[in-house]
């Protein structure tokens, strides 16, 4: 379909596709084998000057939005998901400073992002504090000039690998949800530890470790916003960066199709093409429809985040629910098409039903999704009458 990209979108498109056709694709299957970071990737997208593209000109970014993101997030999916995170992810770290950063904050940490000089994480998953964020333990107490951070953060993406981590901690445990506050704290401060990488079923050249916090002691002035603002911080964060995680399982569910359909053409059985039995041609038209309908979706939410809509979190959550579901049976589907083959290493299928997975989980699980629609669908019924 003919999303009426314009001129520099198309443009973004187009080099994004690049990087992943001529830098990423030849080397996923070594990078998922290995589990090391894509540093090389990391640098070459750096250089092409995409790691700015939603952040604003005056801080050294492109002055795009959400939708850009979205767009380059897709096309570096299409290639490797886990390769792709070292920007998406990098996004997720930096929604906190462009939300709610004050000028110094935003002018001290936004243009080496913009440039890749410094990648960024998000921390706020714990042990016991996943779906259910307000379970938080981790705690930020005032010293003076300082807040003392203690605790460990679970499965962080980029952890261990970003320079800069904006941290969601309890500065009034009393308060429930409204005792978080967020932080932003730089790798080389004392006290801030990692944890091994963690073994993964997918997204294998991504980074996730645990991020811990041993009486880290951080400049008051890098407090988001005020205190007690760090569960509003975190859920407009995940407003704004859950569509870059749908695009990315679009991306993924994409590029699987891709693959299943050039199989297809390619496989003969019974002296002719797969794709000339019906079974197969109907498995392709479902794939083809439900991710024209995702990209629909999550286009559509991008440009209403960037028109800038205030209502947005329906919307964002039915984007990352819907196409991560779709992913997943799109990625399923695409193993089915290559038949035994697709079940083998050899052959780079397998990989994409791996990484498609962690989509339905991450930055809030699909079961929480459904309840952030439902939650909005009851609240504007309720106004409407």
């Amino acid at each position: 379909m003919d999303y009426l990209l314009n001129e520099q979108q198309v443009m973004i498109r187009d080099l994004a596709r690049q990087i992943a056709n001529d830098k990423i694709r030849p080397v996923a299957a070594k990078y998922d084998e290995s589990e090391e970071f894509a540093w090389d990737i990391v640098k070459v997208i750096a250089e092409s000057d995409l790691f700015g593209i939603y952040i604003p000109e005056e801080f050294g970014g492109m002055g795009g939005g959400v939708l850009e993101m979205c767009i380059v997030a897709e096309e570096l999916s299409k290639a490797c998901g886990g390769i792709a995170l070292g920007f998406a992810a990098t996004a997720l770290g930096t929604y906190p400073i462009l939300l709610y950063g004050n000028q110094e904050q935003k002018k001290k940490y936004l243009p080496d992002i913009a440039k890749a000089k410094k990648i960024a994480a998000f921390c706020i998953t714990e042990a016991e504090a996943g779906s259910d964020a307000g379970s938080i333990k981790t705690t930020a107490k005032k010293d003076g000039d300082f807040y003392v951070l203690n605790g460990v953060k679970q499965w962080i993406t980029n952890g261990g690998e970003a320079d800069i981590y904006t941290v969601i901690a309890m500065t009034d445990k009393t308060k429930g949800a409204r005792g978080a506050s967020a932080f932003i704290v730089e790798k080389g401060t004392k006290g801030l530890e990692f944890g091994q990488k963690e073994k993964k079923l997918g997204i294998r050249a991504s980074a996730t470790r645990e991020v811990i916090f041993n009486d880290v002691r951080v400049p008051k002035e890098n407090l988001i916003a005020k205190e007690g603002m760090g569960f509003i911080v975190a859920m407009k964060t995940f407003d704004n960066s859950r569509p870059g995680v749908a695009a990315q399982a679009l991306g993924i569910g994409q590029g699987a199709f891709d693959l299943a359909i050039n199989y297809a053409r390619q496989r003969y059985q019974f002296g002719q093409p797969i794709t000339s039995f019906q079974a197969i041609q109907h498995m392709l038209a479902n794939m083809a429809t439900e991710l024209e309908a995702a990209r629909a979706l999550v286009y559509a939410t991008a440009r209403m985040i960037d028109s800038g809509s205030k209502n947005i979190s329906k919307a964002s959550a039915m984007s990352k629910l819907f196409a991560s579901d779709v992913a997943m049976k799109v990625t399923v589907d695409a193993v089915q098409i290559y038949g035994g083959y697709g079940y083998m290493r050899d052959y780079p299928i397998e990989k994409y039903m791996r990484d498609a997975k962690i989509t339905q989980i991450y930055e809030g699980t699909n079961q929480i999704q459904r309840n952030v629609i439902a939650a909005q669908l009851i609240k504007e019924s309720l106004k409407a009458e």
